[in-house]
């Protein structure tokens, strides 16, 4: 009897191996090496020091992806809210104990990595509105009441996020916390008033920005007023994507970038040093292994057969999708310069953690898409 049991368990199991979705797993290991093959060109064509450590990092991400995917989803529905509360106890962390790097109190110090919690807390509020819009009605969405809620779990991490001060995280979990509302179903009218309330607060707002957040924005409006300053960032961006032409300079032929004109080339403006080294062609192909990855994860979110994983899925790939339009958005100049990395291609280690979590959670919304999720 004992035999018959581990029999079924290892079918069990072996059944939902073959359920993970491989094809996904492709195209971010794809995405992923690009990222290698361009912190190897950041380096002057050497492994050391980040292309070897972000091969790493991306090993270890990946085999906590496929053990989060292998993991029951209703578990991720129990553990949404210790998840969202173990998030922001985080960020109270950094206010306490964070460490600062480039003017900003960000990360913690964990001794064999830092850790920056509001990456954390991206996956977090995706999570818990998943749960909370799980078992709402198109009655609940319209009710003002039933709102609020979801409306605090947003705000709460961003008001800790922007006391950082991270400006563009504030604003992604804002806009992802926005595209959980759309998707579970809420009317059309109450994204005009929160629209009509952003619009508002704008002077306010503006007066509360510190000094370099007001710089970055009005060298955004005006990059040559200061080319050499402020605007030299987004300069020098635009140069290399516009001397990478068509085709490219060629691998490690990139001038702006290897005579250090292209600034956090290997983080923030990788795509720059790209699209100066493969040129639209090499640009065109990195945004169709994106848009290819935004549309698996649309179909996985088609195939669950309860709102929990339906929300989870198409919130988490909305989450992904902000990540790439706001890095490539902000290296053409199409809005100002904000911290904001290119996933699995910028090196950093919790942004590359985070997304891989995020398509673990996925994947198990895929695996277990057929499971009764219950409110509890």
């Amino acid at each position: 009897m004992t035999g018959a049991i581990t029999i079924h368990s290892e079918q069990s199991f072996l059944r939902k191996v073959r359920q993970l979705n491989w094809g996904l797993m492709v195209l971010i290991t794809l995405v992923a090496c690009v990222g290698f093959t361009a912190l190897y060109s950041a380096a002057g064509g050497n492994f050391s020091p980040w292309a070897s450590k972000q091969l790493v990092r991306f090993c270890v991400g990946a085999v906590i992806m496929i053990a989060i995917a292998l993991t029951d989803i209703r578990l991720w529905y129990r553990l949404s809210w210790p998840c969202y509360v173990v998030g922001i106890i985080l960020l109270i962390a950094v206010e306490v104990m964070g460490h600062i790097g480039m003017g900003a109190q960000r990360w913690i110090d964990l001794g064999f990595m830092q850790l920056q919690p509001s990456e954390v807390m991206k996956i977090a509020v995706v999570m818990v509105l998943a749960r909370y819009f799980h078992s709402a009605t198109l009655e609940d969405m319209r009710s003002i009441r039933f709102l609020i809620v979801p409306c605090l779990i947003i705000l709460a991490p961003v008001a800790l996020v922007l006391l950082q001060p991270d400006l563009g995280t504030s604003l992604m979990i804002v806009m992802a916390g926005g595209a959980m509302f759309f998707i579970a179903g809420a009317s059309l009218w109450i994204f005009g008033i929160a629209f009509v309330a952003v619009a508002a607060s704008v002077p306010v707002t503006w007066h509360f920005l510190h000094d370099y957040q007001k710089q970055r924005i009005l060298t955004f409006l005006d990059p040559e007023s200061d080319p050499l300053g402020a605007g030299y960032h987004i300069m020098q961006s635009k140069i290399a994507l516009g001397s990478g032409g068509m085709e490219g300079k060629g691998f490690l032929q990139g001038t702006q970038s290897h005579l250090n004109f292209l600034p956090e080339k290997q983080t923030d403006f990788i795509f720059t040093l790209w699209a100066e080294e493969w040129g639209l062609f090499g640009g065109l192909v990195l945004l169709g292994l994106f848009g290819l990855i935004f549309l698996y994860g649309l179909w996985i979110s088609t195939r669950s057969r309860h709102h929990y994983g339906r929300y989870l899925a198409l919130g988490l790939s909305v989450n992904f999708s902000l990540y790439v339009f706001i890095n490539i958005a902000m290296v053409m100049g199409l809005i100002p310069v904000v911290g904001a990395p290119l996933p699995l291609v910028s090196y950093g280690g919790t942004a590359m953690l985070a997304v891989l979590v995020g398509f673990g959670l996925i994947m198990s919304c895929n695996v277990y898409r057929d499971s009764k999720v219950t409110r509890v």
